[in-house]
């Protein structure tokens, strides 16, 4: 608040001396300002944890003109730089609680957005599922040598080559759709192309029909993993932004818990019934609709607007983000437009320099490539793609079928535990920490549960089921 009222108190000084000569007090403004930057950039270099980060941020040396109104322009930029910076100070000290407080709103339309994200993770969990539901198996497998029923192993890792294809050009696609009409169309799009891919699944007769449904509803599910994360960034504070693009791994979870306990329930209720398998696909319908209608409500990303030229709107959009009201709420949604548009304006000055994709794999940009890459990497290669087949290596290690199914289902309430953990200890230890002791544990876990697959009996498929 005091920093608001400082911010109104200048502008009214400024506005009084509005017709006065600047030429001189002008000089010395910007002389004055220079050894201020350069006294903060030595002593900053004796600081460990100084870091030249947000560029963008920065005051420019400013270059003063021979005229009265170039220089007047010149603090003006001047002036623009100091309020972004105060607005980046002010969000780098906000509080979690003071977050909250100040953008409820940008918090509950980045979890609208990322509810999209529950579908994704409720199909992905159910398509592995189904290979274990005995009426699933007897419609689309084949005999094997035990007289029972299975799906290949080259079908089930057919049709999940099928998912991974499908994200992957959607993924491809969805920046160039954001590009021509923004996130809240693109994201509208892609929901009303999955509610009629749905039909291709719900109506299937053979594999092949759920492999090229697959396929075609996996684009959209790309688009929403792409989209969410965007969105949140974007529209909530760096106090939140931790929280609610890390949300997306919750809806994730949700969704998969979702799809575990309606499995369990058709494997008991309609194991005998093509409904078994059909009313999992049609439940998926219940959630475009009002996603749709949410999401057309839901405010644009200011980025994307002030990218395109249209700060009226940007304007508009953070008006719905932001709370408060009066001249405060003006202040701030101010202070926030100016930090965007000269962060934008930085960012196509450096790309007009050195904007060549294979500058990320160059110095400081390669490493931060790197370890960007790694920690998406490592989510996959330590076990995480083997949950979805949970259901299907429960069972074929010996459990009963429900009992698998039941299994599942705890298993995900324990993902979604360690999700909500992650917020709590990354505070404390870091995220490196977290990711590295996890990966070691994780490690462990998979080498036993290995070792007990050479056991026999309910004892050994228990304990790689607990583990």
């Amino acid at each position: 608040m005091k920093n608001i009222i400082s911010l109104v108190s200048k502008k009214k000084a400024a506005s009084k001396n509005e017709d006065k000569n600047i030429s001189e007090s002008s000089r010395d403004i910007v002389n004055q300002q220079e050894v201020f930057n350069t006294e903060n950039f030595e002593e900053g270099k004796k600081d460990s944890a100084f870091e030249l980060d947000h560029l963008e941020f920065t005051t420019n040396s400013a270059q003063l003109g021979d005229s009265d109104e170039d220089n007047e322009n010149v603090i003006n930029e001047m002036n623009a730089t100091d309020e972004a910076n105060e607005a980046n100070s002010e969000e780098k000290s906000m509080t979690l609680k003071q977050a909250l407080l100040k953008y409820p709103k940008a918090a509950l339309w980045s979890i609208l957005v990322s509810t999209t994200l529950v579908m994704e993770g409720y199909d992905t969990a159910l398509l592995n599922a189904l290979y274990a539901l005995p009426v699933f198996q007897r419609k689309f497998g084949t005999l094997n040598g035990e007289g029972s029923y299975e799906i290949t192993s080259q079908w089930q890792i057919g049709l999940n080559m099928c998912v991974q294809c499908g994200e992957m050009i959607g993924l491809q696609i969805t920046p160039y759709m954001v590009e021509f009409m923004g996130n809240r169309y693109t994201m509208i799009t892609a929901l009303g192309l999955l509610t009629a891919y749905i039909f291709i699944l719900y109506y299937c007769k053979s594999l092949a029909m759920i492999a090229v449904g697959q396929v075609l509803s996996a684009m959209p599910w790309g688009c929403f993993q792409g989209l969410t994360v965007t969105y949140a960034s974007e529209v909530c504070p760096l106090a939140l932004r931790y929280y609610m693009t890390s949300y997306s791994n919750i809806c994730w979870l949700f969704g998969q818990i979702f799809a575990s306990g309606i499995m369990k329930n058709s494997q008991e209720n309609l194991g005998n019934s093509d409904l078994g398998y059909k009313l999992p696909f049609a439940l998926q319908w219940i959630w475009p609709a009002p996603l749709m209608i949410g999401i057309f409500f839901a405010p644009e990303s200011p980025w994307w607007l002030v990218r395109k030229d249209r700060v009226a709107e940007a304007r508009k959009s953070l008006s719905r983000i932001l709370s408060g009201k009066g001249a405060e709420k003006d202040i701030q949604i101010d202070l926030t437009l100016k930090q965007i548009e000269l962060t934008i304006e930085k960012e196509r000055l450096l790309s007009s320099k050195s904007g060549s994709f294979f500058d990320c794999f160059k110095g400081v940009n390669g490493r931060r490539t790197r370890l960007a890459c790694l920690a998406w990497v490592a989510q996959n290669t330590s076990g995480a793609c083997l949950l979805g087949y949970s259901t299907y290596f429960f069972e074929r290690a010996g459990m009963a079928t429900d009992k698998a199914f039941t299994f599942s289902v705890i298993q995900y309430c324990l993902g979604l535990a360690g999700t909500l953990c992650s917020w709590v200890i990354s505070g404390r230890v870091g995220r490196w920490t977290i990711l590295t002791y996890g990966l070691a544990f994780q490690m462990v876990c998979l080498f036993v549960i290995g070792g007990m697959g050479f056991g026999s009996g309910s004892g050994a498929s228990n304990g790689a089921g607990g583990l």
